[in-house]
This record gives C-alpha cells, sequence and structure tokens, in this order.
C-alpha cells in the first residue's frame, strides 16, 4: 500500500501526530493534505497532457514537412550562376616554386 511502511509503522505515526497536533486539529490537517495531494496530482495530469499534446503537434508538423520535401523534389541547379567544372582534357599545371626546406 504505501511502499515498505507497514502497518505498526502507520498506527506509530498515527499516534505520535495525534500527540503532536491533539484530537481536534488531526482532522483539518489530513484534509488540507488530501486537498494538496489532489491539487498536485492534477496538475501533473495537466502538465503531462500539455506535453503530449506539444509531442503530437510537433510530429504532426513534422510528417507535413516531410510529405512536402517528398513532392516537391530536388530544384533544378542554375548553370549561370554555377561555378565552373573542371575540364577533364586540360590537366593541372605543376607547381613550380622551389622547395625550401624548413
Amino acid at each position: 500500500m504505501f511502499g515498505s511502511i507497514g502497518m505498526p509503522e502507520l498506527i506509530l505515526i498515527f499516534i505520535v501526530a495525534l500527540l503532536v497536533f491533539g484530537p481536534k486539529k488531526l482532522p483539518e490537517i489530513g484534509k488540507s493534505i488530501g486537498k494538496g495531494l489532489a491539487e498536485f496530482k492534477r496538475a501533473s495530469d495537466d502538465l503531462k497532457k500539455t506535453i503530449e499534446q506539444e509531442m503530437d503537434h510537433v510530429k504532426n508538423e513534422t510528417a507535413s514537412l516531410k510529405e512536402t520535401v517528398s513532392h516537391t523534389g530536388p530544384k533544378p541547379v542554375d548553370t549561370a550562376l554555377a561555378p565552373p567544372a573542371p575540364s577533364a582534357a586540360a590537366p593541372a599545371e605543376p607547381d613550380s616554386r622551389p622547395i625550401h626546406p624548413a
């Protein structure tokens, strides 16, 4: 029920709380702790739901972009703006600078 806390430990905690807070305050404290835990659970569930919605939104956008790119295909390269391709017929000139030892 509470992990490794057994029934004897729960009874001891209840008795200590009864002695410290008294019988009049104990129900109020239990009620406020219950409300706090419920609010925490509600907030964590809301955060979890928001994160899942955002992840689904990102997945949908990614799939849409992939689909758009796959339908568009690659764009042709404008040869007027491309640098000239090296010709295979003309060999490169050898370097005529002298070699100096370092």
